[in-house]
C-alpha cells in the first residue's frame, strides 16, 4: 500500500471499532488508511467524510488505542484485492490472505471490492442450468447460471452440510469451466474445519477457494469477506471466462456486523436495531451476480440466511427475498424425521427455472413432471392436516394413496441422503414416487409423457 505524506492526529473520539477523526481536504470515501498506535499498525477504511470529521473503521478493533497517542495515515487508495486464477484451491481468511501455508498468491491485478456497477442495459438474462445434485432443487427449483438464489434455514438446521454440498457437487452440464467461491462468515473453528476438511476429500478442491472469517475474527472483516469472494469472482467471471457459483454462508452473521458498526457509529436505528440502509447494503452483494453481454462468463450467488427463531420475516431473511430470485427453505420437522436434506419443496421457488430446465431432458417433460409433483405432494399435505381432524378410517382409497405419496416423496424423493444425484438420477427418483399413484391421478402429466415413462400395464 502507497502510504501518502500527510499523518493526521486530530483524533476526536474512540468508540469500539471506530474512529472520528479531523479529515484532510482530500480524504476519500472507502479509503484504506493505516492506524498507528503506541505498539503497533493496523487497518482501516473510511466509512463517512464530512466538511470536518472522518469516520474510520479499524480491522483489528481499537483495543488499548488512546486517542492522543494514535495517528492516522491516509493510502489515498480504496481497499483492493490482489485477484488471482491461483487462489483456486486456496484457503483464505477474509481479507483474501493465505492461511493455508500454501505459497504466496501472485495477484494477475489489484480490483476494488466494492465491484464495479453493472450496466443493467448490459446484463443479460440468466440462462442454462447448473445441476447442484441436490434432487430437490435440481427438478422443483432449479439453480440458473447468474441467478441468485437464497437458502433460508433455522438454527440447528443443517445448512452448512447443504452449502457445502452445493459448493463441491455443482456443475454446468457439458461445461468444464466452472469454478466455486466458498465464503463463510462469523463461523466457529470447527465449522471452519469441516469446510476445509469437506472440501479437502473432494475430487473439486483445485476448483474452490475458500474465504473464512471466523467468529474471534474482527466484525469488522466479516463485512469485507463477502466482498472479496465476489471480487474474485468476478475476475473469474468476467474477466476469465470462467463459470463462477459463489457460495456464502451465514448472511446473518454479516448483517450482526453490519448492526454492530452501525451502533458504533451511533446511528438512527431501524427494524430490530439493523440499520436503515440494510437493504441497500444487501443489495451491493448479491446484485453483483448476474451475466454481461458480449462477455462468456457468469457469476450465480447461493448465500445462506439464517432466521432467528424461524421467522422468515425478520429484517435479513425478508430484504433478502425482495432482493433475489426465489429461495430454498429448510424444514425443521423433516430434519426432525431423519429427512435429508431436510427441504421444504412447498416454499421453495425458483423464479426463473423456466429459463434453465430442459438439460438432459426436453423442457416441457421437466415443467410438467415438477407441477405433478408439486401437486400431489401439496394435497398429501392437506390430507395430513385433515387425518389429525378426522382419523384416517375417514379417508378414501385415493386419499391413503396420496398420503402414501407423501411420504414416499419426503423419504424416497427429497431424502436422498448423502448421495449425489445427476439430473437423470432425479428424474428416476420422481417417477419412482410417481409411479406409486395410478396414472389417472397423474392429471398434470400430458398422454404423451405417460406413455413414455408410465406405460399401462397390459393383461
Amino acid at each position: 500500500m502507497r502510504l501518502s505524506s500527510v499523518r493526521l492526529t486530530g483524533v476526536e473520539r474512540i468508540a469500539g471499532p471506530i474512529i472520528v477523526v479531523r479529515r484532510v481536504a482530500d480524504m476519500a470515501l472507502g479509503e484504506e488508511v493505516e492506524v498507528v498506535g503506541p505498539a503497533d499498525r493496523r487497518h482501516g477504511r473510511v466509512l463517512e467524510v464530512t466538511e470536518d470529521l472522518a469516520v474510520i473503521q479499524v480491522y483489528e478493533g481499537t483495543f488499548v488505542l488512546e486517542a492522543g497517542a494514535t495517528t492516522i495515515e491516509p493510502s489515498g487508495e480504496p481497499f483492493r484485492l490482489g485477484v488471482s486464477v491461483s487462489m483456486l484451491g486456496r484457503a483464505l481468511d477474509g481479507r483474501g490472505r493465505p492461511i493455508d501455508d500454501g505459497p504466496p498468491i501472485i495477484a494477475d491485478e489489484l480490483a476494488d471490492v466494492a465491484g464495479a456497477p453493472m450496466n443493467p442495459a448490459a446484463r443479460d438474462n440468466p440462462v442454462d442450468f447448473i445441476e447442484t445434485g441436490i434432487t430437490a432443487i435440481d427438478m422443483l427449483a432449479s439453480l440458473v447460471r447468474g441467478q441468485k438464489l437464497p437458502i433460508f434455514t433455522g438454527a440447528g438446521l443443517p445448512a452448512n452440510d447443504l452449502a457445502a454440498r452445493i459448493a463441491v457437487g455443482s456443475r454446468l452440464i457439458g461445461d468444464e469451466r466452472f469454478v466455486t467461491v466458498f465464503c463463510a462468515m462469523g463461523v466457529t473453528r470447527r465449522e471452519a474445519d469441516e469446510f476445509r476438511d469437506a472440501f479437502a476429500s473432494s475430487a473439486s478442491i483445485e476448483r474452490i477457494a475458500v474465504f473464512l472469517n471466523l467468529a474471534d475474527d474482527p466484525a469488522i472483516e466479516r463485512l469485507l469477506a463477502p466482498r472479496c469472494a465476489l471480487t474474485l469472482g468476478e475476475h473469474l467471471a468476467f474477466d476469465l471466462g470462467l463459470d463462477v457459483l459463489a457460495v456464502m454462508t451465514d448472511v446473518l452473521a454479516y448483517g450482526e456486523a453490519l448492526r454492530e458498526l452501525s451502533t458504533a457509529r451511533e446511528e438512527i436505528p431501524g427494524r430490530r436495531g439493523y440499520p436503515g440502509y440494510l437493504y441497500t447494503d444487501l443489495a451491493t452483494l448479491f446484485e453483483r451476480a448476474g451475466r454481461l453481454r458480449g462477455r462468456r462468463g457468469s457469476l450465480t450467488v447461493v448465500p445462506v440466511v439464517s432466521m432467528p427463531d424461524d421467522d422468515i420475516t425478520h429484517p435479513i431473511p425478508d430484504l433478502t427475498g425482495y432482493i433475489t430470485e426465489g429461495q430454498i427453505v429448510l424444514a425443521r420437522d423433516l430434519h426432525g424425521r431423519g429427512v435429508e436434506p431436510p427441504i421444504d419443496v412447498l416454499l421453495c421457488l425458483s423464479r426463473v427455472m423456466n429459463a434453465g430446465i430442459g438439460a438432459g431432458r426436453t423442457r416441457e417433460e421437466h415443467r410438467v413432471v415438477a407441477d405433478q409433483l408439486y401437486a400431489s405432494y401439496a394435497r398429501g399435505r392437506e390430507l395430513r392436516r385433515l387425518v389429525t381432524v378426522v382419523g384416517e378410517a375417514a379417508l378414501s382409497p385415493a386419499e391413503h394413496r396420496i398420503l402414501a405419496f407423501a411420504d414416499a416423496f419426503e423419504d424416497a424423493f427429497v431424502g436422498q441422503g448423502p448421495a449425489r444425484r445427476t439430473l437423470d438420477e432425479s428424474f428416476d427418483a420422481a417417477w419412482a414416487v410417481l409411479r406409486t399413484l395410478p396414472r389417472s391421478e397423474l392429471r398434470r402429466l400430458p398422454q404423451e409423457v405417460l406413455d413414455a415413462r408410465y406405460p399401462e400395464t397390459r393383461p
